[in-house]
Formats: structure tokens, C-alpha cells, sequence
């Protein structure tokens, strides 16, 4: 679920940047309501949907939802409570806490503005196929409705399907699905994969130890810089424990922190807060095993390093920190 939903929300995210305010913000409307807008339209839309109503795509996997504030009125939250959510998160589900990422003025501008737009005006905040956004007459569309809306399920057998519903499907599945990702399948099948879904270049895996060194192509493009941080380091002489520690660290750890250890390839440098660089001396000076294990065991709040204690045996997780000891940064006893 990690590769398949977050990359799905990089990829909205960045469009949601340049998206126009919509009708309902009148002339009058100040300043720090719509830049309450461009916060939510940017970190919070992912879960709660552009129009504060939860239906997207992320809360389908979610238990407990994200919440719908568009069911709330002014007397049923506080605004008190709901910057106290924004700053520090709720435990057990998956807001986080955005404390660290923007600022304390930020935090009351985007709740102020949920208050206005959803809980007392239940107002429709951003369409996102419009002509302003650049989709126009998205209607010559409609047959791969839908299949983005879920009124048809993904997996449907084709010989079930009409003629004009197998054309839709075919136009969901070679165009909307990369945004719409599968909307509602009958049979969705495993939740969660340990790899990214649209890595730029080369179908490259974290952790694969035959991924080929960058090429001179490579060089000129883009996926250069996170290329070079998916390639397994070539260590020689690494105990037995050492080597199995590099297993799990490439199997379980590489997919955020980079195959080398710098939290620098395609994931790792998108993720907010980034994720550890275990080569930074000023960062590892101080480090020791105990408190790096503990950290691989129980995680650490608002950020996306999660606890590995239900996964991870002790002895797996030993054998992680002697393998980061030995081929990132040494870490003290």
C-alpha cells in the first residue's frame, strides 16, 4: 500500500499546486484563507479529499477513515482541537503530526479555513477536471466513469462487460488508472508492496544487488540522482551476521533510507521528514547500538519510520544495526 498510495499522492500533490481557486471564494475573501486553501490543497486533500469529504482513493485503505468534515458542525470539534490534531497528530490512525513541517501560523490558517469551507459552508473546494486545470470537454471521457467512480468493479471478467463498457475499461486502464489506481476491484489483492510502482528509470527495485551502474543516458536525465542511491554498496570482508544484516536492511530498510544508507533515492527524497541519512557523521557521532535498535523497534512518531517490533525478530534487528555500523557509519557500543 505505501508505494502504491503515496506515489499516487506525489503525483496529485504536485498538480495540486497549480490549481485555481474556485468560484466559491468571493473577491472579498482574505488572504489567509486562501493561503489556508493552498496548505490543504497541498498536505491534507490526499485523505481527506479536496472537498473535505474523505472520498479518495487513500481512505479505502484506511482504518479508522480519515474524517469527513463536511458531516461536522462547528459545535461538534473545536478549533482548539483540530490545531492540536494538525500539530501532534492522532495515535492510531494515520493522521500525523505536522509540527516540524509548518509552521504554528500555518496550522490555524488551514484549520480556519477547513471550519469555513467544509464544516459551516459545505462548500465544493476544488474540482479537479476543469478547463482551468486543463481538462477540457472532459465529458468525451465518460465511458471510463465508471470505472473511476467504482460503479463498476476493476476486475470484472470482459466477456461481462458491454461493448461500450469494454471500451471504457480499456481507456481506464491505459489513461486514468495512473492517478485513479484500481477505484474499487472485487478482488483487490495484496494491500501492500515493498516497492515503488513508477520508479523513473530502468525498473529499478531498492535493494537489488544486480541493479546496473548508472549509464552515460542515465547521467542526462532525471532519475540520475535517486539512481545512484538504489545500487547495493559492494563491501568486502562483512561477517556472516554483517551480510544477513544486509539482507534485511535491502529488503525492509532501502525502500525509504536508499540502498545506501543516505534517505537520497526516488522515495526517500519526497518524504517529509526525510528520512535518516545513517552516513551523516554530525547525525551517527552520537549514535549507539542501543538507541539505534530501539529506534528500528518501536519507530518514531510523526515521521514514517514505523515499528518494526511486529516484523522483525530482535536478532534481525542486531544484525541490521551491525550491518549499518559496518558499512554506513560505525555507531558506538
Amino acid at each position: 500500500m505505501i508505494g502504491r498510495i503515496w506515489l499516487g499522492g506525489f503525483a496529485a500533490a504536485l498538480a495540486a499546486a497549480s490549481f485555481t481557486a474556485p468560484a466559491f471564494a468571493d473577491a472579498g475573501r482574505d488572504a489567509r484563507h486562501e493561503a489556508g486553501r493552498k496548505i490543504y490543497n497541498f498536505r491534507c486533500y490526499f485523505c481527506h479529499g479536496y472537498s473535505g469529504d474523505a472520498k479518495t482513493l487513500a481512505a479505502t485503505y484506511l482504518a479508522p477513515k480519515p474524517r469527513d468534515f463536511t458531516k461536522d458542525d462547528e459545535k461538534s470539534i473545536s478549533r482548539e482541537r483540530m490545531i492540536t490534531a494538525v500539530r501532534d497528530g492522532k495515535p492510531g490512525t494515520a493522521m500525523k503530526g505536522f509540527k516540524g513541517i509548518i509552521s504554528e501560523q500555518d496550522m490555524e490558517s488551514v484549520v480556519d479555513f477547513v471550519r469555513a469551507e467544509f464544516i459551516r459552508a459545505k462548500a465544493v473546494n476544488t474540482h479537479y477536471h476543469t478547463p482551468e486545470n486543463g481538462w477540457f470537454n472532459h465529458e468525451r471521457n465518460k465511458v471510463a466513469f465508471p470505472f473511476a467512480t467504482g460503479a463498476i468493479p476493476l476486475d470484472r471478467p470482459w466477456e461481462k462487460l458491454s461493448p461500450t463498457e469494454q471500451k471504457g475499461k480499456r481507456l481506464f486502464l491505459t489513461t486514468c488508472i495512473s492517478c485513479h489506481d484500481h477505484s474499487r476491484t472485487e478482488d483487490p489483492g495484496p494491500a501492500w508492496g515493498g516497492r515503488p510502482l513508477s520508479y523513473p528509470r530502468n525498473h529499478f527495485d531498492p535493494g537489488d544487488f544486480n541493479a546496473p551502474p548508472p549509464t552515460k543516458t542515465d547521467a542526462i536525465a532525471s532519475a540520475s540522482p535517486y539512481a545512484l542511491h538504489d545500487v547495493v554498496p559492494q563491501v568486502s570482508g562483512l561477517t556472516s551476521g554483517e551480510k544477513r544484516g544486509e539482507t534485511l536492511f535491502q529488503a525492509n530498510c532501502a525502500f525509504c533510507h536508499g540502498a545506501t544508507g543516505t534517505g537520497r533515492n526516488w522515495i526517500g527524497s519526497f518524504m517529509e521528514p526525510h528520512p535518516r541519512d545513517l552516513t551523516d557523521p554530525k547525525f551517527m557521532k552520537d549514535m549507539t547500538r542501543g538507541r539505534l535498535a530501539h529506534t528500528i523497534r518501536e519507530g518514531l512518531p510523526n515521521t514514517s519510520m514505523p515499528a518494526w517490533k511486529s516484523v522483525l525478530k530482535d536478532d534481525e534487528i542486531d544484525a541490521i544495526v551491525s550491518y549499518v555500523s559496518r558499512v554506513f557509519h560505525p555507531v558506538k557500543p
